[in-house]
């Protein structure tokens, strides 16, 4: 890479190194929600247990209603009645009888069919038949959805609803996961003042403490921010060592170019544990990464994420390297966004050796992404932090890219999918 800078890749690749995910614990199913699993579940059971009716009717058997039709109707005796975890179940059902069946009941032995009672008159003692039926209809059959053995769980899977009412239904009640990891979010400027406070007349809101606070929420992450800390190395590494032994990341931004009042350089550099030094993108050329250590028992190594000061570099180096951290910290997976394309609606420059994540906006073609445009919201600059509010996705431009024309395929990074 040009000026010993390193790619994006080679960065992304030394983080996740020095990353391991947090470790899991049991928890209850209805707290595992959105975590990652960290077992394989396999089910203990069949889904469905035994062969059920699907529908309220008669069980008989498919032969003795073949030939029935509103002309000529089938009569049979109806020999009892089964309800779904009711006593009294009719074990076996003989041929040219029919057993009253609800919805959820077990088959009895022999029958193979349900006839709903929309084809019947419902009768009690005796039923009449206006309809032919197959066998097989409206039965439910052991193990056709999960069979006992199946995989239902990997690894890494992010726990949805759907998934705990499967695990609830082969019996589960609790599985390992791992936890949301605890983020210390940390602005850095003597110019920065906390939302719905006064400005002098050359100070700034803070506005990324909060924007990275609702990221790390947004990834799965438990975030805590510590109000705007001055320019001043003592107060910044004191304000650090306050918080370390309750969290399990540390992301700053702010305090990493070349100036003369760059804090979290001047505070971190001597440690030797953080790196600091340039990525060939654009915006977020200034980065960090490293660790810091924990006092207290056991002296743990807390990653540390050093970002940019500029809101739109601050967010998008958040997306690119401090979002598959977080995830893998959870033990989700995939880490990172799954890829996507879209044609550009204008053409576009880039400068070269640079990856450039520019601002979009994605219209869905009438087949979803097939067909997808993006658009370019506004220009690359990094404080324009109303076109990123504006965006939904990062188009991924190539760092040997010097021109991308309208109608080309392009990666985009869905910002809010994945």
């Amino acid at each position: 890479m040009p000026d010993g800078l390193r790619s994006v890749d080679e960065h992304l690749a030394a983080i996740l190194a020095e990353i391991e995910p947090l470790s899991d614990f049991q928890q209850p199913l209805i707290e595992a929600l959105d975590l990652a699993s960290a077992e394989q579940v396999s089910s203990p059971i069949n889904l469905p247990r035994f062969d059920n009716s699907a529908m309220d009717g008669y069980a008989v058997y498919a032969a003795d209603v073949a030939t029935a039709s509103d002309e000529s109707p089938v009569k049979l005796p109806v020999v009892g009645q089964i309800g779904a975890g009711q006593p009294g179940r009719v074990a076996k059902l003989a041929p040219g009888t029919a057993v009253k069946i609800m919805t959820g009941a077990p088959m009895p032995s022999g029958a193979d069919c349900v006839v709903p009672y929309e084809w019947t008159d419902r009768g009690a003692r005796e039923v009449w038949i206006a309809n032919a039926a197959w066998e097989g209809q409206h039965v439910r059959y052991a193990g056709e959805d999960v069979a006992t053995g199946d995989l239902l769980i990997e690894p890494g899977t992010q726990l949805g609803p759907r998934h705990l009412g499967l695990l609830a239904s082969v019996g589960k009640a609790g599985i390992r996961v791992r936890p949301r990891p605890r983020v210390l979010i940390v602005s850095t400027g003597s110019e920065l003042r906390d939302p719905g406070s006064e400005l002098e007349p050359d100070s700034i809101f803070d506005g990324n403490s909060y924007l990275l606070a609702a990221a790390v929420k947004r990834a799965g992450g438990v975030p805590s921010r510590i109000g705007a800390l001055s320019d001043d190395a003592t107060a910044f590494v004191g304000a650090l060592d306050n918080k370390l032994t309750r969290v399990d990341a540390v992301v700053s931004s702010g305090g990493i170019s070349m100036g003369d009042f760059d804090v979290v350089k001047e505070a971190l550099s001597p440690l030797g544990t953080v790196w600091f030094g340039g990525v060939a993108m654009q915006p977020g050329k200034p980065q960090g990464f490293g660790h810091l250590t924990s006092g207290g028992a056991g002296d743990r190594k807390v990653p540390y994420f050093a970002l940019p000061g500029n809101p739109v570099s601050a967010y998008i180096s958040f997306e690119v390297f401090v979002r598959p951290a977080l995830r893998r910290m959870m033990g989700v997976t995939p880490e990172v966004r799954p890829p996507a394309t879209a044609r550009l609606t204008h053409d576009i420059k880039s400068p070269y050796g640079r990856r450039q994540f520019l601002r979009g906006a994605v219209t869905l073609g009438p087949d979803g992404l097939t067909h997808a445009q993006v658009e370019p919201v506004g220009g690359p600059a990094s404080h324009l932090l109303g076109d990123l509010a504006a965006s939904d996705c990062l188009i991924d431009v190539p760092e040997t890219a010097l021109s991308l024309h309208a109608g080309q395929q392009v990666s985009v990074i869905r910002l809010d999918h994945g």
